[in-house]
């Protein structure tokens, strides 16, 4: 890792705790009443989750531009030029550390080991980017999967103020949240591993070496298995809503599009 990269994790991890501690209670006192209301737990959520919507819509929108315009990184997915890459990995890495940080310093009421091995996980695979500088491709593709988290964490926000689930906006939230994560997780896996299949047994692919392989193949196959799963609840979820369901199927339907809150507040 290179200065230019160490330098933006830094200042991504006290851009991003700023935000989470001074900026967020600052503009969510003004923009919503409610925030007022809640509890100091609740605070600390609100915060965390206001932070993580920032960092999803930067990571995400830099993802696509990656895509649609770094010629060099989609000429050669495995070795091709990781600058742009390597910046837009840095933010994240810097937000990984900045919510390890506040886990830890709120185990009691967010805690969660899933989120912690998830974390590591991630940092560890990011690693390779930003020290060998391997797989830019691959790895910028991978944070698209962010551009799902401000609907779930809007979610969430729409149950900590006490909106009524059949409240409108509620459900389209809910709606828009089963399209996008269907989009940016599902739809994109027959391209994703169509490219990772088309580098098997090249030269670039070789001179990864087995760990670099390993880590990249199988935490992608894990990430997907979870999605597919995800997305299945999900589905379930919005169907239920769609075709007006009472009693306790309503509120099973409720529960499967509360599901996400959790699971993607985090980056993959």
């Amino acid at each position: 890792m290179d200065t230019r990269e160490l330098t933006v994790v830094v200042g991504s991890f006290v851009g991003f705790q700023l935000l989470c501690s001074v900026v967020s209670p600052l503009l969510s006192t003004t923009i919503s009443p409610g925030y007022a209301q809640l509890p100091s737990h609740k605070h600390i959520e609100w915060n965390s989750r206001m932070v993580s919507t920032v960092h999803a819509l930067i990571v995400g929108f830099f993802c696509l531009y990656i895509l649609w315009f770094d010629d060099v990184v989609n000429a050669n997915p495995v070795w091709g030029d990781p600058s742009l890459v390597k910046l837009n990995v840095a933010i994240t890495c810097g937000y990984l550390l900045y919510d390890l940080v506040l886990l830890a310093c709120n185990w009691s009421t967010m805690g969660d080991s899933f989120f912690v091995c998830h974390h590591l996980a991630a940092l560890y695979a990011y690693g390779y980017v930003l020290t060998r500088g391997v797989l830019p491709y691959f790895a910028n593709f991978r944070l698209i999967s962010e551009l799902s988290t401000p609907f779930v964490n809007q979610r969430w926000f729409f149950e900590a103020l006490k909106y009524p689930r059949s409240h409108r906006m509620v459900v389209l939230n809910g709606l828009a949240m089963a399209v996008v994560f269907f989009l940016v997780r599902i739809a994109v896996m027959p391209s994703y591993w169509a490219s990772v299949f088309a580098t098997f047994g090249t030269p670039e692919f070789e001179r990864l070496g087995l760990g670099a392989q390993v880590a990249w193949i199988i935490s992608c196959i894990a990430l997907d298995i979870l999605n597919t799963i995800w997305m299945y609840k999900i589905t379930r979820g919005a169907y239920k809503v769609l075709m007006g369901t009472r009693g306790r199927k309503g509120k099973d339907a409720a529960e499967c599009l509360d599901k996400k809150d959790h699971i993607n507040n985090h980056t993959d």
